[in-house]
């Protein structure tokens, strides 16, 4: 149900619970400004006991600074409990090598966190809007999402501590700075929301208007497709877990009836044949999740054409070292057992630019299409090793290759041999992801006995 406030800002109330004690998420722009105003007139007739909770991310100096005292104020103004604490953002991301929007968002659901399990709140409401899940749906579809990916930012997160809530998703900032001036109220301006070294930025200030030149819906129209996705994704998953056991098996058959506990499991080829194509792909996704290995769309679609037309005998290798062998009846799944090798010198190979090398199980090959001279330039293959950190393609800063791995699902002793390759300290390369590498640099990688590749 939606209720409007007096000035119309659209709410999404049916997320707020009579008797809820809820903390505001107020940074001191004008969506958090706009929510907090907007809950302080429905508390009443909600029944909500509100509160004000503001994160000093150590960052922008005296500017954030001002958007504390702005912050307390407000809270005084409303008459509202007001909860505060200071973090340092440089500091953590240096410890945790990470980038600085990485720390501020870790800290900032942290601490919300830390005040849900004090019991002094219930759950905390964030200012997110409608532009802001169209900005997310944007990014993740850039970044090539499966549908999860394109439900962008959920109404309602759950942590065991209680619950993130975005009462803003339906409303956009055109309304929130309407609404603002209609009560005559300020807000701060945060500076680094105009840095176009940020992705999220970037598509703000520049793609997005420059797409909705072609339609200026556009944002309500990525809006629509994220509860379309989240709609679908929450039946299909229910879909697919009643199939489930029907399709995923484990161990291997035994003569006589019954199968025999082994490492990996196998899917049923006949019955995953009888499945509309949204299915097959949603239970090998699953089965190779249950292995550890995150499959995209080219690794799902591979195994697919595997279980469903290939010949017994037939293997092939996914990725994350992900093996499917083909058999009569099924299509069965394991892990490669990691490369064993104590030695740096065994996991390390200089590659000439051009060059090729085979090693990990792969046949890599490098080129240079630019004009410039690369005759001393020098490409190593290597094990990944702690510190790593690699700038993925349409990413807004370099990530830790620890964190990818743990996004591409990688654990158990694959995880200590994961390939990458590195000029001139810099990773251009690495198993599994897109990287943003130099320009004219082109890097092509074949799993061996495979009929796969990748290229970046």
């Amino acid at each position: 149900m939606m209720r409007q406030t007096p000035s119309t800002l659209t709410l999404d109330t049916s997320l707020l619970k009579p008797g809820l004690r809820l903390a505001v998420g107020l940074s001191g722009g004008a969506d958090s400004v706009a929510l907090t105003q907007a809950l302080k007139e429905q508390a009443g007739s909600l029944g909500l006991v509100l509160h004000v909770a503001h994160l000093h991310h150590g960052l922008r100096g005296e500017e954030a600074d001002g958007d504390l005292a702005f912050a307390r104020a407000l809270a005084a103004e409303l008459d509202l409990p007001f909860h505060e604490a200071w973090v340092d953002c440089e500091t953590e991301a240096r410890a945790q090598k990470e980038t600085i929007e990485e720390a501020a968002r870790r800290l900032r659901y942290s601490w919300f966190r830390q005040l849900m399990a004090s019991g002094e709140v219930d759950a905390v409401a964030t200012a997110h809007t409608l532009d802001d899940q169209a900005e997310t749906v944007l990014a993740k579809f850039l970044r090539g999402a499966w549908t999860e990916g394109l439900s962008g930012i959920h109404p309602v997160v759950e942590f065991p501590e209680g619950r993130i809530l975005r009462p803003l998703l339906s409303t956009t900032r055109a309304e929130i700075e309407a609404y603002l001036a209609a009560l005559g109220q300020g807000w701060r301006e945060d500076s680094s929301n105009r840095a176009l070294t940020f992705t999220r930025n970037r598509i703000r200030h520049e793609l997005l208007p420059l797409l909705e030149s072609w339609n200026p819906r556009l944002r309500q129209h990525l809006a629509q497709m994220a509860e379309l996705a989240r709609d679908e994704e929450a039946w299909w998953n229910s879909e697919a877990a009643r199939i489930r056991p029907q399709i995923i098996l484990h161990g291997r058959p035994v003569r006589g009836g019954g199968r025999a506990a082994s490492d990996g499991l196998a899917m049923d080829v006949m019955r995953l044949a009888q499945l509309a194509p949204a299915l097959q792909r949603r239970l090998l996704r699953s089965a190779a999740e249950e292995l550890g290995v995150a499959l995209d769309f080219p690794s799902t679609e591979a195994l697919r054409a595997l279980a469903l037309s290939g010949n017994a005998g037939q293997k092939r290798e996914a990725a994350q070292g992900l093996r499917a062998e083909r058999t009569p009846r099924e299509l069965r799944l394991s892990i490669l057992p990691a490369e064993q090798t104590d030695s740096e010198e065994a996991t390390s190979f200089k590659i000439a630019i051009p060059g090729e090398v085979t090693a990990f199980g792969l046949r890599l090959r490098i080129t240079n299409e630019s004009s410039q001279e690369n005759e001393d330039r020098v490409a190593t293959l290597r094990n990944w090793k702690p510190g790593d950190r690699v700038q993925l393609r349409y990413s807004s800063g370099p990530r830790k290759v620890k964190e990818v791995l743990e996004r591409l699902k990688v654990t158990g002793s694959r995880r200590a041999f994961w390939p990458v390759v590195e000029i001139e300290g810099r990773i251009v390369w690495m198993r599994g992801v897109e990287v943003e590498s130099p320009a004219g640099l082109r890097i092509e990688s074949a799993i061996l006995d495979s009929q796969t590749s990748s290229k970046g």
